[in-house]
């Protein structure tokens, strides 16, 4: 049988696209899983020759194979432990290749002071900064040190009394997890497990997770806050836990700021912009306590004038390959004449846009007028307008590299400034 050239070319073609193209979908599956929670259904039944589990706890800190169960004679001799004011734990170190699966902990000390004055750092691969640094309580969305039992795809806290991550956390050579007591009092009951799979390869396309927080106490008018300063590399952003304390001599809804993505070499100009802070957290028209897999509310005290939510971007990624910065633009919104009040008091705040009946007045585009004698239909449109506010942020997302060359966490003191003396739970 005689094989026509063009016939051998076709198949050639074929082969090789198949082969491309089953390689491109086996790096999107890979991408698509990462942090899909229904993806590690479809792995219960499969055998996994190359990896180990292991626990580190205070009955096994080194997680090392048959030394568990030690103490007492394995009847639960070391189940916690105390962290002295000052002190710092190192509660797991492993050397090799993994994946943190989970964290777990649990203490008796729950008001937002210690929660905000407890450090929990984390480092991938032998590096000196930490890849992780941020408060314990806002870390595991009990944000503002308020805590609540609630339950999404990354994080849990079954009934207000612990404090539950199921983030993937890959790491090549090593892994360190360490707690420090950055409050003036002693933790007397410590309890926790990081339990994590050893693997014999390292996958070249994982990347190293990160999580950093900063605050802002007031915000700067007229300038967005910085849920994540400018990283560089390539990644993806994960999410973010937001904490507000409002300004009480502001009138009106503080929450009209919206989400800003500045993706890949952007500077004047955001790629993706939100349309308003409530609007980034899936709800509309104000927010109050709701929990979902992938975005929620945790706090919505209107009488202490707190509110924390959250966000993660696990069906809807955002990836970057050079670089990103993510903003929450500092709006409220009231009746234009409750904004020309706060402005005759003296207060920081500038209109920026009314709604005159459905037509949006672009105050900032519109020649200098003052916003008292703009012509409207209804008498006093509602506004929107610049505005400060106390804000803080715990921002998780992954890099290609262990390092994150932010700045260190903050000192204590800025981090517990203003919180309520809530009573522990």
């Amino acid at each position: 049988m005689k094989i026509h050239g063009s016939a051998v070319l076709i198949v050639i073609v074929a082969i090789v696209a198949a082969f491309f193209g089953a390689l491109a979908g086996k790096h999107y599956a890979a991408a698509h899983n990462q942090l899909d929670p229904n993806s590690a259904l479809s792995s219960l039944a499969q055998n996994q020759p190359q990896v180990d589990t292991r626990w580190a706890s205070f009955e096994n800190p080194l997680a090392q194979k048959g030394a568990g169960a030690i103490s007492n004679q394995g009847f639960k001799g070391h189940p916690f432990d105390s962290l002295e004011a000052g002190e710092t734990k190192t509660l797991m170190h492993v050397n090799g290749s993994g994946e943190i699966r989970r964290m777990w902990f649990t203490l008796m000390e729950r008001d937002p002071q210690t929660l905000r004055s407890l450090r929990l750092q984390i480092f991938w691969d032998g590096v000196s900064t930490a890849a992780v640094d941020v408060p314990f309580g806002d870390f595991f969305a009990d944000i503002l040190g308020h805590t609540t039992a609630f339950e999404s795809a990354l994080f849990a806290n079954p009934e207000g009394r612990s404090f539950v991550s199921y983030i993937p956390m890959p790491f090549r050579t090593s892994a360190s997890v360490k707690l420090t007591n950055e409050s003036p009092r002693k933790i007397g009951y410590l309890f926790y497990d990081v339990d994590f799979i050893e693997t014999k390869h390292w996958n070249p396309s994982s990347l190293y997770f990160h999580a950093t927080w900063r605050r802002e106490q007031p915000t700067t008018l007229g300038r967005d806050f910085e849920i994540l300063p400018q990283v560089e590399g390539t990644g993806r952003f994960l999410g973010t836990h937001i904490g507000v304390i409002v300004n009480r001599q502001n009138t009106g809804w503080w929450g009209e700021g919206v989400a800003k993505f500045y993706l890949d070499g952007d500077t004047a100009h955001p790629t993706m912009v939100g349309t308003g802070t409530e609007d980034y957290i899936g709800t509309g028209w104000g927010q109050e306590v709701f929990f979902g897999r992938f975005q929620g509310c945790t706090l919505a005290d209107r009488t202490a004038h707190q509110f924390g939510f959250y966000r993660y971007h696990i069906p809807d990624p955002i990836y970057f390959h050079r670089d990103i910065r993510v903003t929450l633009s500092q709006l409220g919104g009231a009746t234009r004449s409750e904004v020309v009040a706060m402005m005759k008091k003296g207060l920081p705040v500038k209109p920026v846009v009314m709604d005159d009946g459905g037509k949006w007045i672009r105050l900032l585009d519109s020649p200098v007028q003052a916003v008292q004698d703009v012509k409207t239909g209804p008498p006093d449109p509602f506004t929107a307008y610049a505005r400060q506010d106390d804000l803080s942020a715990v921002a998780f997302f992954y890099l290609d590299s262990p390092e994150n060359h932010l700045p260190a966490l903050a000192p204590v003191a800025a981090r517990i400034q203003g919180l309520s003396a809530e009573k522990e739970k």
